[in-house]
């Protein structure tokens, strides 16, 4: 038995960002208060992955009010009256920092601590088979919900990673005031889909049957019920979703999103080393870059990459030119072998069957 916990702590003597010492204040004051009036600590569960012999494991620990059920942050993906409330409401829940939490899996019992952010990510050694499965997790008895585990068969195959904002939902993030306004204000039901996306990604998901789909996002793991909610009420195949955590952390005021990308493929290409992956994102800020520089470093991982072109109005609202962020092209202009680019999901989904890579 054994558990690798992938979340990242300060070290003795390191001294946090002053907007993450902020933050830590400000969750001991709230708290302390929550405790005082008699609040509960309930897990939020999120879908790991994983292979035969090792998971990754996703939650994250928050404070309910008094008396709420232990599922009361995992409620069902098919009730859509979340997605009825403006997305303020979805940033007001309170962590609960370096909560020791209980996880068991495959008939094995492990123990773990969540992150300062109250999120749990850990990797564990279990054997469990291919398919989806449901572990345990808890912080105390009487506090147990139950989190989905897929574990991918990890012979050689093809897999998917989608980017969310922009490439399966309309968003024009990041400009700062359009970006508050997205995610704080408007109603969740507001936001739209991508034109073709979810057809694209029911056609590879027919042709490659049981291959890994996983959504990789620097989307605040607020939204996470929204986001599968919106993914399920539009056809999108389902999956694991890799998002950050809102708010500074110990070296900065805002966490890196490109670092957070960078990584989560790095996680994937050593989980599943011979899955190819196909990439898709779009060209409104870092995908074409990140997913290329990936490819650079490691090109047997990469089965090929499809860049959703944003209109020049999105190309304005997003980054405040009319020009694309960036191609992933070489500094030549040439098109790499299995490199796509289309404005919506239909032309991606031409330019893959053109390419051979669906039928």
């Amino acid at each position: 038995m054994s558990s690798t916990p992938s979340s990242t702590f300060a070290t003795d003597g390191d001294r946090p960002h002053w907007a993450a010492r902020i933050e830590n204040t400000k969750n001991r004051i709230t708290t302390r208060a929550l405790r005082t009036i008699g609040w509960d600590v309930r897990i939020q569960p999120y879908t790991g992955y994983g292979t035969p012999s090792r998971i990754r494991v996703l939650a994250k620990v928050l404070y309910a009010a008094p008396r709420t059920p232990a599922d009361y942050h995992d409620q069902p993906v098919h009730d859509m009256r979340t997605m009825a409330v403006r997305g303020f409401r979805s940033f007001t829940s309170q962590c609960v920092p370096y909560a020791r939490v209980r996880i068991i899996a495959g008939g094995q019992e492990f123990t773990v601590r969540a992150d300062r952010s109250g999120i749990v990510d850990t990797v564990l050694d279990v054997a469990l088979p291919v398919g989806t499965h449901e572990i345990v997790v808890s912080t105390h008895a009487g506090n147990e919900v139950t989190a989905e585990v897929v574990v991918y068969d990890p012979r050689p195959g093809i897999g998917v990673v989608s980017d969310i904002d922009d490439t399966v939902m309309v968003t024009w993030l990041p400009r700062p005031l359009l970006a508050f306004w997205n995610a704080f204000v408007i109603h969740q039901s507001s936001r739209k889909v991508v034109r073709g996306m979810p057809l694209l990604y029911q056609e590879i998901v027919r042709h490659h049957p049981g291959l890994p789909f996983v959504y990789l996002s620097t989307g605040a793991w607020n939204v996470f019920p929204v986001l599968r909610r919106f993914l399920y009420k539009n056809g999108y195949p389902d999956g694991p979703m890799l998002l950050t955590d809102w708010g500074p952390t110990n070296t900065g005021i805002f966490r890196s999103g490109m670092d957070h990308k960078d990584r989560s493929l790095r996680m994937l290409a050593e989980a599943l080393p011979e899955i190819r992956w196909l990439l898709v994102g779009d060209d409104g800020q870092h995908d074409p870059e990140i997913y290329g520089r990936f490819r650079a470093e490691h090109p047997e991982h990469v089965a090929g990459i499809a860049i959703r072109q944003l209109t020049d109005t999105e190309q304005v609202l997003s980054h405040g030119s009319r020009r694309a962020a960036g191609s992933g092209l070489p500094a030549d202009g040439t098109r790499p072998e299995r490199a796509f680019a289309a404005p919506d999901g239909f032309g991606l989904l031409e330019e893959l069957r053109e390419a051979g890579f669906l039928p």
